[in-house]
């Protein structure tokens, strides 16, 4: 427990898992103050309410805002820079802007130019989530052991930087910081690319029309494991697609070599190929447990 809130005042915009999460675990760490949230759904804001996600909210995004000494952006990505533009005029002096988009890039290049002086963005990105969303999924434990990547620059203020790596800290996350290039890259090859594989594979096995049923009806533990994330928000992964498309292609594109290799030996019916393939899988994927 921390013996008075590091932040006074949190506006969250985007109650859900993600934002949602983040107020739970710093009110359970009596890290905040009071937390106002802001969305688009009412009943979702209720729910945020009734659960003790938030104290109050308002529908309107420079309204929450007002006297806030944080604001989380938790919005899909592409949002970001209207809703930014949105709340700018109702942020006190001071006061800092921090967000969870899954691309950092193009969100610095939305938001950063908007800004007035004295008003500072740390762009952010906690990784940690499921396939669940709304005000209803999020829990207190979601960034406990997690890592939270922070990629500050040039126009970044130290002290503002400091909070927010205090803040995901008590959260229970890893902070470590890095360029906005490097983050998008690694995204695309660990995030962005096992989502794009998992939503192929769905629509590859469900549009398979050999046979009358449906043949996902017969998937067991394995196939719903490997697709579970196909199950998150659409919204949310069309913005994230469309906003780093470039480090999205390219591991798609080295992707799409790996595959074509095994297509190949599996038609060659080369044992001694396939099982260093297999092999050369299952000691990269066993070095990261």
């Amino acid at each position: 427990m921390v013996e008075s809130p590091l932040i006074q005042r949190l506006a969250i915009i985007g109650v859900g898992l993600i934002g949602g999460s983040l107020s739970l675990a710093l009110k359970q760490a009596g890290a905040v103050g009071e937390v106002i949230g802001c969305g688009r759904g009412k009943p979702n804001l209720e729910k945020a309410l009734e659960l003790g996600i938030i104290d109050r909210y308002s529908r309107e995004p420079n309204e929450a805002v007002k006297d806030a000494d944080l604001i989380f952006l938790a919005t899909p990505v592409k949002a970001l820079g209207s809703v930014t533009a949105e709340l700018l005029p109702n942020v006190k002096p001071g006061a800092v802007i921090t967000d969870g988009g899954s691309v950092k890039g193009e969100v610095v290049k939305m938001i950063e130019p908007l800004l007035p002086e004295g008003i500072h963005f740390v762009p952010g990105h906690p990784i940690a989530g499921t396939e669940k969303s709304g005000a209803e999924a999020a829990f207190t434990t979601l960034y406990q052991g997690k890592r939270c990547i922070l990629t500050p620059t040039s126009k970044t203020d130290p002290q503002a930087l400091a909070l927010v790596e205090q803040m995901w800290r008590i959260a229970g996350s890893d902070v470590v910081t890095m360029s906005l290039e490097k983050h998008d890259k690694i995204l695309a090859a660990i995030s962005h690319l096992p989502h794009m594989v998992a939503y192929s594979l769905v629509n590859a096995v469900g549009s398979y029309d050999h046979y009358e049923e449906n043949i996902l009806e017969y998937s067991a533990g394995g196939f719903r494991d490997f697709t579970r994330i196909a199950s998150s928000d659409p919204v949310m992964w069309r913005d994230i697609a469309e906003t780093n498309r470039e480090a999205l292609l390219e591991m798609m594109a080295q992707f799409e070599t790996f595959f074509g290799e095994l297509k190949a030996d599996i038609a060659e019916g080369s044992g001694d190929k396939l099982f260093e393939f297999f092999l050369r899988s299952k000691q990269l994927r066993d070095a990261i447990l």
